[in-house]
């Protein structure tokens, strides 16, 4: 994994409803992600990941805060011709493979209409060729180029999706809840198709979930989201083996064992959110594994951890 820091998002917001009470999806959140890394964003629903994802790709404007992507400030209104340019760097894999599709397009034409927008492969020749090889990266014929969304499963609609966001080469893609619609016979299928895509294209990915046995296999590093605030962030083994906010431990305690014995004996964890008037500082557990918390809260959970 490189060290070069491809995206770096600081202190930021999305807020929604009056100003005079605010719904704060995402508040204050800082974090990077590496070249060539996969980054798994993890928590329940409503805790503001995917608002994360989207407010990174621009389908918000930001509250508050900045976003760079490979160095550039993103988060700010651009011309029409940086945003095509970043479009071309930055792709989207949409949760829900049936909304996501417009069903009155062939899957040529919604694989292709990158090509339009930025005037790539004006030979339909080449267009046809492009799209058919694109078809083959995710698993699919060629064949399948001329037929409507419909007439395709979940898993393979998705395949169609994760076809779309390579269509312009980019480096960086945001996955959010790629699987969560999906049978979960058909989940591993996806995660190892874009675990074979990042390697063989080098690519980037900010992994949005609520699962973290998935995001466990697929991340480098795991940043833990509750409350729109990132709680605790560390490299996957490390959250997995040593996991220190409350909330972390509960995520983890919730994951079910194979093992039927086992699985009797799992005791789930119960985490309230419980708000502080303190400071909230950070805190380096190990490297590169940190928390987000008050002193307070810090000496309190590293005492549990021991015991």
């Amino acid at each position: 994994m490189s060290k070069k820091k491809l995206l770096e998002v600081s202190g930021l917001k999305q807020y929604f409803g009056k100003a005079s009470a605010p719904i704060k999806a995402v508040d204050g959140i800082s974090f990077d992600v590496y070249e060539g890394e996969v980054l798994g964003l993890v928590g329940e629903s409503g805790s503001g990941k995917s608002t994360t994802g989207r407010s990174i790709i621009g389908l918000y404007d930001i509250t508050e805060g900045e976003i760079r992507y490979d160095g550039q400030v993103i988060s700010t209104r651009q011309d029409n011709q940086s945003r095509k340019a970043l479009a071309k760097n930055m792709q989207m894999i949409f949760q829900d493979p049936y909304a996501s599709l417009n069903p009155r397009m062939t899957v040529s034409e919604i694989i292709g209409e990158g090509f339009d927008i930025h005037g790539m492969y004006k030979n339909k020749s080449e267009r046809r060729q492009r799209v058919g090889a694109l078809l083959e990266e995710v698993g699919l014929n060629r064949e399948h180029a001329n037929r409507y969304a419909h007439e395709f499963s979940g898993g393979q609609r998705q395949r169609i999706g994760i076809a779309r966001a390579l269509s312009l080469n980019p480096k960086f893609i945001i996955a959010d809840e790629p699987i969560s619609a999906l049978d979960v016979s058909i989940q591993a299928q996806v995660v190892n198709l874009l675990k074979k895509l990042q390697r063989e294209q080098n690519l980037t990915y900010l992994f949005i979930a609520h699962d973290l046995s998935m995001v466990k296999y697929i991340s480098d590093r795991i940043a833990v989201m509750n409350n729109g605030k990132i709680v605790e962030l560390g490299r996957s083994e490390d959250i997995y083996n040593n996991p220190i906010h409350p909330y972390t431990r509960s995520l983890l305690s919730a994951i079910p064992k194979p093992d039927p014995i086992s699985e009797s004996k799992r005791q789930r964890i119960h985490y309230t959110y419980q708000p502080t008037d303190d400071a909230v500082e950070t805190f380096e557990i190990s490297k590169d594994h940190y928390i987000f918390a008050s002193a307070s809260q810090h000496q309190q959970w590293m005492q549990e951890t021991q015991k």
